[in-house]
């Protein structure tokens, strides 16, 4: 259904533009999950961390520097965010401690499978639902 290509098999202003499904070109594409009811290994930041290494290296990206974890707010509004930069763009995510719900957002001009991301959060943090919205951007 897409076709990775080259900037020269799409000559003029839009040539950056390298991801093409159905005669269309688009700059990236950008996962966002939302997964709920998660176990605990949501809140251990060390885990965390490996968690953005091994998602990137999983589906296919190449890693920018370390990743990024901390934990921020208060009450029931604590929770992690974290951020890895990849060569394409950037992986990042929000939790929420009380209820073990994870926000997750995966950008990137190169191509990858969201199956592939949700299988590793549905391995690593047993979700009871996870929702996902593929959008192309433009």
């Amino acid at each position: 259904p897409f076709i990775i290509c080259k900037s020269e098999e799409n000559p003029g202003p839009m040539s950056y533009k390298c991801i093409k499904i159905e005669g269309e070109y688009y700059y990236g594409k950008h996962l966002m999950m939302t997964a709920v009811g998660c176990n605990e290994a949501l809140m251990d930041i060390p885990t965390m961390k490996q968690f953005l290494v091994s998602l990137s290296d999983d589906i296919g990206m190449v890693r920018f520097g370390d990743p990024i974890v901390e934990r921020f707010g208060e009450g029931e509004q604590t929770g992690l965010s974290g951020v890895q930069l990849i060569t394409t763009s950037a992986i990042t995510f929000h939790t929420n401690d009380q209820y073990r719900d994870f926000y997750l957002d995966v950008f990137s001009c190169k191509w990858f499978e969201s199956s592939l991301v949700a299988e590793v959060v549905r391995t690593l943090f047993n979700p009871a639902n996870i929702t996902i919205s593929d959008v192309l951007r433009q």
